[in-house]
């Protein structure tokens, strides 16, 4: 059977955290969530600094509450994995996170102030 042509030839593979915040997020009070939230930013801040985090931020508009930000790693979903159980705010419980991989047509995205390569080029299978 011919290949499908709206399947693309080449994809980017990224891997991709998006953070919740779990139903059972334990509440705390407005300062310790201030320093929390801080903490949780330099972390984020960092792991961009060392080229681990190539795009990152919150969501607006949302269908989901839940859902509260995502970021896009320059390593494998187990590093990305490994580093999201480090962030301060998953430590505390106020957010949780999912691992994926996010395939994309080659070439549909760049990163230009990343200072390694990003993703990986992988064909679909026949």
């Amino acid at each position: 059977m011919p290949r499908d042509p709206n399947i693309p030839d080449a994809f980017d593979v990224y891997t991709v955290v998006v953070l919740r915040r779990p139903p059972d997020a334990p509440e705390i009070s407005d300062d310790e969530l201030d320093v929390l939230q801080a903490r949780h930013l330099a972390y984020r801040a960092e792991l961009n600094r060392r080229g681990l985090v190539v795009a990152n931020g919150p969501f607006d508009e949302r269908s989901d509450p839940s859902y509260r930000g995502m970021s896009i790693f320059a390593c494998d979903p187990d590093e990305a994995a490994r580093l999201s159980e480090a962030d301060p705010s998953v430590v505390a419980g106020r957010l949780t996170y999912d691992v994926m991989e996010w395939w994309v047509g080659a070439g549909s995205l760049a990163f230009p102030l990343a200072d390694r390569p990003v993703g990986r080029r992988r064909s679909m299978p026949d």
